[in-house]
């Protein structure tokens, strides 16, 4: 890459337009770049960088628009260079604000992005053609040209010597971080950390393959129970190798134990169910046997039973004959008895109903108790035309009580009104008072807050007057002390230039030789040359005591400025604070504050005294509305209550004469109604026990005759013998029972089965029941254990299946994590192993770092003059830290390598610059071997002396001759003396500057 010209506009702190012609800076392959700090040196270099790569170096996000550039100017940078042997034209345009074209205000200004080639014609004419103008396709293109990324540009092309210092001194980690961005070793962590990933999932599959298999076991373990046993160990947890191979051999080993044992279970039950069969039957002839001799028995006992019962049975035949006989005059005597009922039933109702009659009708007959009835039903009639005047009554106490409640709450709302009214014309006085003080109390914060306002630009004000007050002081001071360095300096230059001209004659005739004219005579004869004296100062003598009193008088001239500034200052806050003291300030600051907040407090009463003044006059409206209805609403409930009064008492007397000594005139028409009907009621049951008594003693006599023609001796003799259908039936079904039970047990008795049981000794039921349940119990404790021992079984062989598939599958997560284990630890540099511990990326930065080496030495062998030598180191490190990317440096006059922090500042600086050039080379060879034509050296030169300056000016001449430009950027005069070309950066108030100086030209 070679750069031919740079254009910036509105750029950094540059506020017009300026052209860099690198062409004729590097015109001799060596110019300088130089200004005062903070005049845009660095700007240069951004530009370049912006231009190439759309943004500036680092992660800095800059500004790139200048604050000093007029509004109307737009930022843009346009570099020409070669890249790969194409001269290109890149211009860019950041995003900006810019004024609106047509009215009044700011618009976005979009990134714009021109990419032009330079091409000659056929006839050998060039013009600028527009490549792209396209951000992506501009950038695609520039990458591929220079081949290398941003971060390798800036670091390769512009050298900063602070960063390789940095990078000199460094451990291993900073020397791989810096070394990682430019050789973009980033796909080297990521192999790292995908082998330390991929490690930690295989053994993470391992371990769930591991952790399966124990839970088999464990599955194993519990199915085969604690009385199966084989002669193989189980698997543990802490041994990982027996859970493949060996887990599966354990396994079959209970298997085939408990195949052993499911034969001999199923031995066990066979024969427990045969001997079951026979004690079932033993059991069967046992409780045969049992139920004949029980049938006989209970045969013989119930015969006996049936003849003690035999009286019995001829008292019921008898029983039966007597009834049969009543049956046929059972209408006669069914007939006495009802009469005998009705007439019984008379007598108490004509009894029950005399004993409801009042006294004076006890004794009446039947036709004086028809009369009675008569006369109470007329004089109820009567009082029964008068009852609803008592339901007037109660309506009219109704209507006068609720008038006079009516009467009490229209005299207690005209009280409650009145009062209120009287009231109020204190309770107004009392908000207006409070509302005028609110009032007064807002005016007065209005006061407060523009007082505060004024008072707290005056508290500012004087806190900057103290301060830079207190800084004149100081200032003063220093300009006092630069102002006697500017004295000691110029008397100290004047001495050494005195004396230096009066000791003109001894230098001059240093340089007189015997036969060389005599530059001030002429003559070749030097008889009597003039000798130095002690002490005589040299010309650099004068020239750097000169150097010393500028930087003096400069020193003396900033300090003027700054003390001038100090006290427009000062007198600029002194105006606005006056020369009341800082703290009197701050009192009146703080009381002023106190007043206003409880100025503010009592004003945010007035919205609340506002709402209850409303709240008044809406209440007083309500209650002298209230005042006028209830006046009105009592006069009238007054006139109504007497009206009321009046027809009250007249009705009242009348009923009472009515009412005699009942409650009401109702209740006394209802008693002699109640009279009424038991007069009634009397008189009927009179009437109904004359006919019942005449009924009664016609059937008593038919029935007394018919009795006696049936053999009974009297009425009472028939009714007891007689019995209903139900009756009859239940002791014909008696002796018909017993007659055939009679029968029934004899026939079993003369069964010769059973004579023949009973003729045997008992049976025991007992004793074949126990055995019978023994063999039970026996049967099913076989049955249990042989399904247990198949239900083990084939939970076994089950499980081993599991087992057999789950090791399979764990013995090759088992190698994967080995590998995987092996892989990743090789290239994290923890594999026991390893001869040091180097990473992955380290190890293959260690090879870029011995070729930066190789070619840095180069340059450090003339810099030193074959003293110094560096070399990379490996070696184990200290503590177990990382290895591989040690430095180290021979001292060729000691012969013994030594730490690179022990070079002194000088020797750490063209140390440093070689390890820059040497990294460039090669980088550039890394990127596809462009060559960068045109390179930057930042500062550092100010560490050497000047044998070593010289030597390291002819390490950057040297890069002339393999046609290379570089730029200096240093502030060193003799750098002025030597460079011929230099590109002088001036800053000034109203933006920065570009001005290429010449020898000639200064």
């Amino acid at each position: 890459m070679r750069l031919h010209s740079l254009c910036l506009q509105a750029f950094g702190p540059f506020a017009g337009t300026h052209t860099v012609d690198f062409d004729a800076l590097s015109a001799d392959g060596l110019f300088l770049l130089h200004g005062d700090t903070g005049a845009g040196k660095s700007t240069i270099f951004a530009a370049i960088c912006f231009a190439l790569y759309g943004k500036p170096p680092g992660d800095r996000d800059l500004l790139l628009r200048s604050h000093h550039a007029p509004a109307g100017l737009l930022t843009e940078v346009t570099l020409e260079a070669t890249l790969a042997g194409r001269r290109l034209r890149i211009h860019r345009i950041p995003a900006q604000k810019r004024p609106k074209r047509s009215g009044q205000g700011d618009t976005d200004q979009k990134p714009e992005t021109r990419l032009s080639e330079w091409a000659v014609d056929a006839d050998g004419q060039g013009r600028w053609e527009a490549s792209s103008t396209s951000h992506q396709e501009a950038a695609t293109e520039i990458t591929s040209l220079l081949g290398m990324s941003r971060d390798q540009f800036c670091q390769v092309v512009l050298l900063p010597q602070n960063e390789f210092t940095k990078f000199l001194h460094a451990d291993a980690h900073g020397r791989r971080e810096l070394l990682g961005k430019l050789f973009r070793t980033g796909r080297l962590s990521f192999v790292e950390r995908w082998l330390s990933d991929h490690s930690r999932t295989t053994e993470k599959n391992r371990d769930a393959a591991r952790a399966d298999v124990l839970r088999l076991v464990e599955r194993i373990h519990q199915a085969a129970g604690p009385d199966l046993t084989t002669e193989y160990t189980a698997p543990t947890p802490d041994d990982p190798h027996t859970l493949t191979q060996p887990a599966r051999t354990w396994a079959h080993g209970l298997i085939r134990a408990s195949r052993a044992d499911h034969e001999e279970a199923l031995l066990a039950a066979s024969a427990a169910k045969e001997n079951l069969g026979r004690q079932h039957s033993l059991e069967a002839a046992a409780r045969e046997l049992h139920q004949q001799q029980a049938t006989y028995t209970r045969a013989q006992q119930q015969l006996d039973l049936l003849q003690e019962q035999a009286p019995h049975h001829d008292a019921l035949i008898q029983r039966r004959d007597q009834a049969r006989r009543a049956q046929q005059v059972a209408p006669q005597l069914h007939a006495a008895e009802t009469a005998a009922d009705e007439h019984t039933r008379a007598q108490n109702a004509e009894r029950t109903a005399r004993d409801h009659l009042r006294s004076e009708h006890t004794d009446l007959d039947t036709g004086q108790l028809e009369t009675a009835e008569q006369r109470a039903r007329a004089e109820a009639a009567v009082l029964a035309a008068l009852s609803p005047e008592e339901e007037t009554v109660r309506q009219l106490t109704a209507d006068l009580e609720r008038t006079d409640a009516e009467r009490q709450d229209f005299a207690d709302q005209q009280r409650t009104a009145q009062d209120w009214l009287e009231k109020e014309p204190a309770r107004r006085r009392v908000l207006e008072t409070r509302r005028e003080a609110a009032r007064q109390a807002e005016e007065e914060g209005s006061r407060h807050q523009a007082a505060l306002a004024i008072l707290k630009t005056r508290l500012e004000a004087a806190k900057r007057r103290d301060a830079h007050l207190a800084q004149i002081a100081k200032a003063e001071q220093h300009l006092a002390d630069a102002q006697a360095a500017t004295g000691r300096t110029g008397q100290a230059y004047i001495t050494i230039r005195r004396r230096r001209t009066e000791g003109m004659a001894a230098e001059l005739a240093a340089t007189l030789t015997d036969g060389t004219p005599c530059p001030v005579c002429g003559s070749c004869i030097h008889p009597a040359p003039a000798a130095p004296q002690d002490g005589q100062p040299t010309r650099q003598d004068e020239q750097d005591a000169e150097a010393l009193h500028e930087q003096a008088k400069a020193a003396q001239e900033a300090a003027v400025t700054a003390l001038h500034k100090l006290r427009e200052q000062a007198a600029a806050a002194t105006g606005e604070a006056g020369d009341t003291p800082l703290a009197d300030l701050q009192t009146q600051h703080k009381t002023l504050t106190t007043e206003l907040t409880d100025a503010l407090d009592r004003a945010a009463d007035q919205g609340t005294v506002q709402e209850e003044l409303l709240a008044l006059d809406d209440e007083h409206t309500a209650m002298t509305q209230q005042h006028s209805t209830a006046t009105a609403g009592l006069s009238a409930r007054n006139t109504s209550y007497d009206t009321l009064t009046q027809q009250l008492t007249d009705l009242t007397t009348k009923l009472a004469a009515a009412r005699g000594t009942y409650p009401t005139v109702a209740a006394h028409a209802d008693e002699l109604t109640r009279t009424a009907d038991r007069l009634k009621e009397a008189a009927e049951a009179s009437h109904n026990l004359t006919a019942a008594a005449q009924t009664f003693t016609h059937r008593t006599t038919q029935a007394t005759l018919a009795a006696k023609d049936q053999g009974f001796d009297s009425l009472a003799l028939a009714q007891q013998a007689l019995l209903g259908d139900e009756g009859l039936h239940t002791i014909e079904e008696e002796i018909t029972q017993w007659r055939e039970a009679r029968a029934a047990h004899t026939a079993v008795l003369g069964n010769p089965a059973l004579q023949q049981a009973a003729a045997q000794p008992p049976a025991d039921l007992d004793t074949a029941t126990a055995a019978r349940a023994a063999a039970d119990d026996q049967h099913a404790e076989a049955a249990s254990a042989a399904s247990a021992a198949h239900t083990r079984n084939q939970a076994l062989t089950a499980l081993a299946t599991e087992l057999e598939a789950t090791t399979q599958r764990l013995e090759p997560l088992e190698q994967a994590h080995l590998t995987a284990r092996h892989l990743a630890e090789l290239v994290t540099g923890n594999s026991p192993s390893a001869r040091v511990r180097m990473q992955l990326e380290a190890y293959v930065l260690a090879a870029r770092l011995e070729e930066v080496v190789t070619a840095a030495n180069t340059r450090l062998h003339i810099m030193s003059e074959g003293r110094y030598t560096l070399s990379h180191s490996d070696r184990q490190a200290a503590r177990g830290a990382r290895s591989g990317l040690g430095l180290e440096i021979t001292d060729s006059w000691t012969g013994r390598p030594r730490k690179t922090d022990t070079l002194s500042g000088g020797e750490s600086f063209f140390a440093s610059l070689s390890l820059a050039l040497g990294l460039a080379d090669v980088v550039t060879h890394e990127a596809g071997g462009n060559p960068l034509d045109t390179l930057f050296v930042d500062e550092g030169f100010g560490t050497l002396d000047e044998d070593t300056l010289h030597k390291v000016l002819d390490v950057l001449d040297s890069l002339r001759a393999h046609d290379r430009t570089v730029g200096v950027i240093s502030h060193i005069p003799e750098l002025r003396r030597r460079i011929t070309h230099r590109l002088h950066v001036r800053k000034d108030p109203t933006g920065s500057t570009l001005a290429h100086l010449t020898e000639a030209a200064e």
